[in-house]
């Protein structure tokens, strides 16, 4: 079988290390390409090489680190411990070569196939827009295991290694150069000449010194260790061992830090947040893969999947408004429409803030910006939308108000012309029942903000035809979105969730639990948010509706609270539009509990221990997703764990709620 590396010797001596593995479209490192890195270089070794230059034969990939589903798989510390020191080993032959090492980077760069460039003598890197460089594994719950944590510090210091490994990302090229990561970026067709004229500079001069980075002070890491207690609460491990390992080992020689790194590696690589984080990640890049097959098994997909082009958006509210902006910023011509001429403009003006901001916080250029906002056109009739594509409404929950649009569109559009339904409860089936072709109309549930939250569930009716779900999940994905299937049903999965558990939230609160207690119970488990603080984020006025809707579908289960009624009796609203009170009162920056709460509460106050209501408000979670899924909503547990996690903030530490619920035996 050909080797996962490849080596060769060239007439001016220059040794050349491929990565290629030929099993699979990117480079990870096993314990087979260890081996054959080993080989490579021990042959190397036993040659007149004069300087050696590592790369990669993929075309977008040069290493993308360790491969996540053989480290998950190991049983426990000391084989993970051993992982790691077998792979400081390999490098350390890189590192202690006795020519010039060169490195050459085109393509993703990512964990362990960065430490290997931190072990090489010089490293430069392409310019293309793929070329992506760093240290991520605290994104996915661990730390540097290779020489990472050992090998930045002593060549850009220990604060700048630091704020480079906690921030769990990759940067690109231009990045990587300043904070100095790498040495030099050349364009991507020079990177291979560059890489030789470079190996044969260094074989005539010699390694580079380099001088070392002065050591930083106490101080710098305990601010670091301060803020990043705020940032994660103290839930997730590794970037505290991170801090601690590297304010330990940062004067030590290099080989007592590689033992050090070693066996926090293990420790930390081996525990429950890493493990449920690693499924994180996997459920995230499942979503790349995603087809509607297990809904259509024996349909036939067509040949091409027919992208959408003009996007038709009924409603120019926050959230139509929001879907606009989106799809003009993705290149989509849109067609936004509201009744009246003051509401389309007032949408007109959220989508130039979407824009405004997107340029403030350097998403887009201006000049992109501007492109996105001139795809835009605004109306208050139907011109426009006979050529749409798609046509997405977004205007209020009212399946009366829903069933006579749809009907209207049917008479505007073309046949072709998908119509979808931003709803987040109703099932599709109603509020289409008076539309053209059935087969053409879908769900398409986008999440507030638009800009900012990356889920979109797809929902199935039962005429939804395979090319109408095929062509909508191509569109979700296109505009970057990450979907979840699901089969029509009230409040699909999110939303029916969600408002299950805030109901529940709310009926302790009328028993007399405090609202911060309950907030700070969940908080303590990991949400980011409690329930009370969430129903005043999301609008009172919104929960009501959505807990009057579960009431509706079902009525044996969800026995509705009265508190969200009385408050918006009341004029309670919460935070939504402005509003400024509703379980806390908002005024000046400050959050406090909102006394006018207290005289709807029948009951004297009463004490529960944080673990009570956590486990309380969780168990009804897992219950009702268990009945979703026992109902054919969605096809997999993993399915659930994705949506909840990108949909309501499930925190990721916990690996999903229904992995959560697996470990607690809960099902």
């Amino acid at each position: 079988m050909k080797p996962t590396v490849a080596y060769s010797m060239d007439a001016d001596g220059l040794g050349w290390i491929v990565f290629d593995d030929p099993a699979a479209r990117a480079n990870v490192f096993t314990a087979a390409v260890h081996a054959d890195l080993r080989s490579a270089l021990a042959a190397l070794a036993a040659s007149a090489v004069k300087a050696v230059i590592v790369m990669s034969a993929k075309e977008k990939i040069f290493i993308a680190g360790a491969d996540l589903r053989w480290l998950s798989k190991l049983p426990d510390a000391v084989a993970v411990t051993a992982v790691s020191r077998d792979g400081q080993s390999t490098f350390a032959q890189l590192a202690n070569f006795r020519v010039p090492v060169v490195c050459a980077i085109h393509g993703a760069c990512a964990g362990g196939g960065y430490e290997l460039a931190l072990a090489c003598h010089w490293r430069i890197a392409s310019d293309a827009r793929e070329t992506a460089i760093g240290l991520p594994e605290t994104s996915i719950g661990t730390i540097p295991g290779w020489g990472g944590t050992v090998r930045l510090p002593r060549l850009i210091g220990a604060k700048g290694a630091l704020e480079h490994i906690l921030k769990g990302a990759l940067v690109s090229a231009a990045e990587a150069r300043q904070a100095g990561l790498i040495d030099e970026i050349v364009p991507a067709p020079e990177l291979k000449a560059r890489a030789r004229a470079m190996a044969l500079k260094l074989a005539s001069e010699g390694i580079p010194a380099r001088p070392r980075p002065p050591s930083a002070d106490a101080p710098m890491f305990a601010a670091l260790r301060a803020g990043t207690v705020k940032k994660t609460r103290g839930r997730e491990p590794a970037p505290l061992r991170a801090i601690d390992l590297i304010e330990r080992t940062e004067m030590l020689p290099v080989e007592a830090a590689l033992e050090q790194e070693a066996r926090a590696f293990g420790e930390i690589t081996a525990g429950e947040v890493c493990r449920n984080l690693i499924h994180i990640f996997f459920l995230k890049d499942g979503v790349k893969k995603l087809s509607v097959d297990a809904w259509y098994p024996t349909s036939t997909s067509p040949a091409a999947v027919r992208p959408f082009g003009k996007i038709g958006v009924v409603g120019a509210g926050v959230m139509g408004s929001g879907i606009a902006q989106w799809c003009a910023a993705r290149g989509h011509e849109v067609v936004l429409r509201d009744v009246k001429p003051e509401l389309v403009e007032r949408g007109a003006a959220v989508v130039r803030g979407l824009f405004d901001e997107a340029v403030g916080r350097q998403k887009t250029s201006p000049e992109a910006a501007a492109l996105g906002l001139a795809r835009l056109k605004t109306t208050t009739a139907w011109e426009g939308f006979g050529d749409c594509d798609l046509v997405i409404e977004a205007i209020v929950e009212n399946v009366a108000a829903k069933q006579q649009l749809f009907a209207e569109l049917s008479a505007v559009v073309r046949p072709d012309c998908v119509l979808a339904s931003n709803t987040s409860a109703l099932p599709i089936e109603e509020l289409t029942a008076k539309a053209s072709h059935p087969g053409r109309t879908i769900g398409v549930h986008f999440f507030n903000p638009v800009s900012r939250m990356a889920l979109i569930e797809l929902v199935l009716g039962p005429q939804t035809t395979r090319e109408t779900a095929e062509r909508t999940l191509a569109f979700a994905k296109a505009l970057g979105k990450s979907p979840v299937i699901c089969r029509s049903s009230p409040g699909f999965l999110v939303t029916r969730v969600l408002f299950f558990y805030l109901n529940e939230a709310c009926q302790l609160w009328e028993q007399g639990v405090p609202a911060d207690a309950l907030d700070a119970a969940l908080r303590e488990w990991g949400w980011p948010m409690g329930p009370m603080r969430l129903i005043d984020e999301v609008g009172v006025d919104v929960t009501d509706f959505i807990f009057g809707e579960m009431a509706h579908y079902f009525p044996q289960r969800f026995k509705t609270s009265a508190i969200c009624r009385r408050m918006l009796d009341a004029g309670m609203k919460g935070r939504k539009n402005g509003a400024g009170s509703g379980f806390y009162s908002y005024t000046e920056g400050r959050e406090a509990l909102n006394p006018g709460v207290e005289k709807f509460r029948s009951a004297a106050r009463v004490s529960m221990d944080a673990k009570a209501l956590s486990d309380r408000l969780n168990r009804v979670m897992i219950e009702e997703t268990k009945r979703v899924l026992d109902e054919g909503v969605l096809k997999s547990a993993d399915d659930a764990d994705f949506a909840l996690l990108m949909g309501t903030g499930f925190p990721a530490f916990r690996g999903g709620l229904m992995r959560y619920a697996k470990s607690i035996g809960a099902v």
